[in-house]
């Protein structure tokens, strides 16, 4: 069977979405590679979109969007900072199967005036497979929570978490419900996204703060993606938006993401009070979600990619993704890139000798 992959005709997003979801409906995906986020705000994220198809003998089993930026092409991302601040994360071209993913990304190489390739959070054996010269990398751990084996084991997750978790969660529950009990929420509705939002947008903002850093929110233009990509999300069933209250009131909210039996636990906004030890927010909102993802039979629950203690203490597996740059092998970017390793072999040689000093 003849694989043919080679750039598509760019005829407007629209367009691109009725194809893209035509194909997404019939192939492996995560929720990254899908319509909802790939779509989110398309024009803006992809000022110069450059579109690679592939087909097996006229049958489309391939897809891959990226944006053109410098010379550079950008998998599912704008190459702008400011516009990539939320992250892709378990990405690659939409395909049939690994290898027309594969592909698909070495056909990039071939895209006329195209100087590098940068491929965010997606499998490192996939990013391997790209081709061209590595000048820059990052892995990072992606927790999960295989929810499918804790169902077949009984259900019951704190009996399978450590026992300093186990009292923190108890503890923070206690602190939470204050004589009362916990309750768990869904947002069903436009009604409940528009009364959370700001909620979501006050608590999120002033727990990083607190950290000295910016948050997911901390833009108009990350303000406006968010609340589309939820209104997205939730008109295809994908949004797990959560309000967790108690006998002290709002206890968090959690923005999670939910495709094809997989909670993403994206983002969330925490109440955490001032001077109470015992008030554990994020663990309370997460062991009472991961309950309600195993009463509804999902399969994973992914953290993402990090490694917060939170996410080691719940997880029982994960996997690694990679954020990667590529060059042309023989560019004076992948040269200076291969002399500057070099360059810290050698340095690193040297720190590891023993001191022949006096002999």
């Amino acid at each position: 069977m003849t694989l043919l992959v080679a750039p598509q005709p760019f005829e407007g997003f629209q367009a691109l979405g009725e194809t893209w979801t035509r194909l997404e409906a019939s192939v492996p995906a995560s929720f990254f590679q899908g319509w909802t986020w790939v779509g989110c705000l398309a024009e803006e994220r992809y000022p110069d979109p450059v579109v690679l198809r592939a087909e097996r003998d006229g049958v489309l089993v391939g897809l891959a969007l990226f944006n053109r930026r410098r010379g550079v092409l950008h998998l599912a991302e704008s190459g702008d900072p400011a516009r990539d601040r939320p992250f892709t994360e378990h990405n690659g071209p939409l395909a049939t199967d690994p290898a027309v993913a594969a592909a698909l990304l070495r056909a990039a190489w071939a895209v006329p005036g195209m100087r590098g390739l940068v491929l965010g959070g997606m499998p490192p054996s996939l990013a391997a497979a790209a081709g061209g010269a590595e000048i820059r990398r990052q892995d990072r751990p992606a927790p999960t929570l295989d929810l499918a084996a804790l169902r077949a084991a009984g259900g019951e997750l704190l009996p399978r978490l450590s026992a300093n978790t186990r009292q923190q969660i108890r503890r923070s529950d206690r602190f939470y419900a204050a004589g009362e009990a916990l309750r768990l929420e869904r947002a069903e509705g436009a009604a409940a996204l528009d009364a959370w939002f700001p909620e979501i947008l006050r608590l999120h903002e002033a727990s990083w703060q607190r950290r000295g850093q910016a948050g997911a929110f901390a833009t108009p233009w990350l303000t406006r993606f968010h609340r589309c990509l939820m209104e997205r999300a939730l008109a295809a069933g994908q949004l797990d938006l959560l309000r967790i209250t108690g006998g002290r009131g709002l206890v968090g909210l959690l923005y999670n993401l939910r495709f094809r039996g997989v909670v993403y636990a994206y983002q969330s906004a925490l109440a955490d009070p001032a001077g109470q030890p015992q008030a554990r927010p994020g663990l309370t909102c997460h062991a009472l979600a991961i309950a309600e993802a195993l009463r509804r039979g999902d399969r994973i629950y992914d953290f993402l990619a990090g490694d917060q203690r939170y996410k080691r203490s719940f997880s029982d597996g994960g996997v690694t993704l990679a954020w990667v740059e590529l060059a042309r092998p023989w560019s004076p970017r992948a040269a200076l890139s291969r002399l500057r390793r070099a360059a810290g072999a050698l340095r690193s040689g040297a720190a590891a000798s023993p001191d022949t000093a006096g002999l």
